[in-house]
């Protein structure tokens, strides 16, 4: 299988200061993360102001911004990633957003999970002809799924459309993730990448939803769960991030089908199957059969296979006397011409 695209979602753990910006995009680096994603969207497009507190959060358009990203950060941040060797992304809330990432050249956009159910902002980024991730997340299902796509393609007919399954609760509750969704999504058969926006406490659900067959990953992280804002808590630290790449790449290794009757890794185990074997001794000329032959470990180069135990019996003869308990190898015993 092709290998997993992993998104270190640093989203707005950046804390409007450049210096963890630079960290996080360090430690993604280090966690060899293939993409690192940040959000740009401001408070005035985001929210209404007439925003009532919701969901715990009071004051919703000063919470905004106060982490929006200064958008003048983004050419230099994907420059810092370039020079890092690592692919700059930046979700995109507004127009104007899709607009300046375009400019600086930016490989694909992704519409969050709150905005994949707005077909303005879909159709805009769509227009631009780059690849998509969308997040099917809250309030999204299979038919939703099949609308947003129409969007999409009526944009753009050739797009690139990656859907990432998403539960739109920060943090998610396990028994809420409901990972088999991957597997639905991948049954409407349509020409699209289907993959997981994580948000549950931990590295568990990645691995699992790579084996349920995602090609894509994203999961939020941070410095420390203990900084301030609204990200980091349910966020994974960078030990954990580099933790969940490696359990996400032994998830890939682990998802080959088997070519052969026996891998690399069991010939030496070979031994420990069975062979056919002389419960008695047989005298040369005597019949093979059940009274005088059972099965035992080990198989031996030339051995007769446990296999093979009821074709010999009454087919083959002992060329010469075969001590009890004898593996026995075909040079020990002649077919009978009939």
């Amino acid at each position: 299988m092709e290998n997993v695209t992993v998104i270190a979602e640093a989203g707005a753990n950046h804390n409007r200061d450049w210096s963890v910006a630079v960290k996080l995009i360090k430690a993604a680096v280090r966690a060899k993360c293939d993409i690192v994603k940040f959000q740009t969207y401001s408070s005035e497009k985001l929210y209404s102001k007439s925003t009532p507190d919701f969901a715990g959060y009071t004051n919703i358009n000063k919470l905004i911004k106060d982490i929006e990203l200064p958008r003048e950060w983004q050419k230099d941040l994907k420059l810092c990633c370039d020079d890092l060797g690592i692919e700059f992304m930046s979700t995109p809330f507004d127009e104007q957003a899709v607009d300046e990432l375009y400019e600086i050249g930016v490989k694909r956009f992704k519409i969050a999970g709150f905005e994949s159910t707005d077909p303005r902002i879909v159709r805009y980024a769509a227009s631009t002809k780059l690849p998509l991730i969308i997040t099917a997340g809250i309030g999204v299902d299979l038919r939703t799924i099949e609308e947003i796509y129409s969007w999409v393609k009526e944009e753009n007919p050739d797009a690139d459309i990656t859907f990432l399954h998403g539960n739109n609760a920060y943090p998610t509750p396990f028994e809420d993730i409901n990972l088999g969704q991957i597997q639905e999504i991948k049954k409407l058969n349509l020409p699209i990448k289907v993959g997981l926006s994580d948000h549950t406490l931990g590295i568990l659900a990645p691995p699992l939803a790579v084996a349920l067959g995602a090609s894509t990953i994203e999961k939020h992280y941070t410095l420390d769960r203990t900084m301030p804002g609204p990200d980091h808590p349910f966020a994974i630290e960078p030990d954990e991030l580099s933790e969940m790449i490696k359990n996400i790449r032994t998830a890939e290794s682990c998802l080959g089908i088997k070519k052969s009757k026996t891998t690399a890794s069991e010939e030496n185990f070979l031994k420990a199957t069975r062979s056919v074997v002389s419960s008695k001794l047989i005298l040369k000329g005597e019949v093979i059969s059940a009274d005088n032959i059972t099965t035992k470990r080990p198989f031996l180069d030339n051995c007769v296979s446990a296999k093979k135990f009821y074709e010999v019996q009454n087919c083959y003869v002992a060329k010469n006397d075969i001590k009890e308990d004898q593996i026995i190898n075909w040079d020990d015993i002649a077919r009978v011409v009939s």
